[in-house]
């Protein structure tokens, strides 16, 4: 994996960001919706094509029913 952006832990963070919309039920364009962004937002937060902020993070797990916890557990 290259530099920060691709460490091992931010893909496993990543693919926690994915799962929890996927159990929401939500395709990207509905995430997107709920967070008032373009679906591309969603796909480059996801894809790890551009950081997430703790703001943002927030935000995702209120459209997904979520704790922000969920996010960070092993």
């Amino acid at each position: 994996m290259r530099g920060a952006l691709h460490t091992q832990r931010y893909r496993r963070f990543l693919d926690r960001l994915k799962n929890a919309r996927v159990e929401a039920g939500l395709t990207q364009a509905e995430a997107a919706a709920k967070l008032k962004k373009p679906q591309s937002f969603v796909s480059k937060c996801e894809a790890g094509e551009r950081r997430v902020d703790v703001i943002e993070l927030e935000d995702f797990a209120k459209a997904y029913g979520r704790p922000i916890l969920f996010f960070f557990r092993s």
